[in-house]
């Protein structure tokens, strides 16, 4: 299938987005934050920085993937790289631009580049997002990978540091498509879920993500605006109810390998990696 290599690089035009304190509430609540500086709304939960670049994601996506593509893919890694914190009041501007096409045996990963800045202009915050084209293979690739964020199987071969279990509620994925504006089927549609292939509706992967963070942070003992990088390879849905465990690694001062596996052992997040400040 051909992919428009010509849209590589290819910048959206900017979209505004205003930081509303009702927003970041109830952010915070669709992700079972406890820290009140979320809780209030005084502060932004890290992966609330997706919402900014929530359309122009989409629309750089859109403009280099074919139509039928679409139905096929599905979100396989994150990278936020977190610069300033976001508080209300804040007036953004983001944009995105697909960066990278890499066809591969089983489909075709696509990595798409966000950039959000203040009034000022000052750079906020920048995130990479590959998706995968499940069994779709592009006829030809280009472009750069997205930033490595493996650790050595050496560092996440032993004991780790921390283990911090949180559950998934029930109506945990229809609160975050509410407070995310995330309302792909497969998270609130049982019966579209169950006919894409799974055994029901799964919760979000930014959703997932944010359980993550919030388990980072807890077992650094770090402040809510502390991080600095997230990054994560999802590797498998997770349903509403589950329990979610984040295994966390140090790895040197101020960085942080970890995983996440649901109630059964097995993986739901890879290749986990965070940097926080002092």
């Amino acid at each position: 299938m051909r992919f428009a290599l010509d849209a590589l690089g290819r910048w959206t035009q900017e979209r505004s987005f205003v930081v509303e304190r009702e927003r970041v509430r109830a952010y915070a609540a669709a992700t079972n934050e406890t820290r009140p500086e979320h809780v209030g709304g005084d502060l932004a939960p890290p992966v609330f920085a997706i919402l900014p670049v929530w359309d122009v994601l989409h629309e750089a996506s859109e403009s280099i993937a074919p139509e039928e593509a679409r139905r096929f893919i599905v979100h396989g890694e994150q990278d936020m790289f977190l610069h300033v914190p976001l508080v209300p009041g804040m007036e953004l501007t983001a944009r995105a631009a697909p960066v990278g096409v890499h066809p591969k045996p089983s489909g075709t990963t696509l990595v798409v580049k966000t950039e959000t800045r203040d009034a000022g202009g000052t750079l906020v915050d920048e995130q990479y997002v590959t998706e995968f084209f499940r069994g779709v293979v592009a006829e030809e690739g280009g472009g750069e990978a997205a930033p490595d964020h493996r650790v050595p199987e050496e560092v996440t071969g032993g004991e780790p540091a921390a283990a911090i279990t949180y559950a998934f509620d029930d109506d945990q994925t229809y609160r975050y498509a509410d407070a995310s504006g995330d309302r792909f089927p497969i998270h609130l549609d049982e019966e579209f879920a169950r006919a894409a292939g799974l055994p029901g509706i799964i919760v979000h992967g930014l959703c997932t993500m944010a359980f993550t963070s919030r388990a980072v942070l807890e077992a650094a003992g770090c402040g809510a605006g502390a991080l600095r990088r997230l990054a994560v390879r999802f590797s498998r849905p997770v349903p509403p109810g589950e329990s979610l465990t984040t295994r966390i690694w140090n790895v040197a001062p101020g960085t942080y390998a970890f995983e996440a596996v649901d109630g059964a052992g097995q993986v739901v997040i890879k290749d986990g990696l965070a940097e926080v400040s002092s």
